[in-house]
């Protein structure tokens, strides 16, 4: 079993940045999009770990045109996502 801490390791994402940590798993579409989006922008060179219950395939285009990079890995419990400048 892949605990969520274990999956962020896993990532891409650099170490020693601040991590945020947002559950979007109860949330219909398109506030996971929308509230993901809006924490970012809020963010000052941190990662941003989202959890999911399905892989956010329409959020992937969004970090693309904003020049963010990301990492998604399937736990038991969530689809975790790392997001970062």
């Amino acid at each position: 079993m892949l605990t969520e801490d274990r999956a962020i390791e896993q990532t891409d994402a650099p170490a020693g940045r601040p991590v945020e940590r947002l559950d979007v798993r109860e949330l219909g579409p398109p506030q996971p999009l929308k509230q993901t989006l809006e924490t970012l922008v809020e963010m000052d060179e941190g990662v941003l770990v989202q959890y999911n219950d399905r892989v956010p395939q329409f959020l992937y285009p969004k970090l693309d045109d904003r020049g963010y990079e990301y990492d998604t890995v399937e736990t038991d419990d969530a689809v975790v996502t790392t997001i970062w400048e």
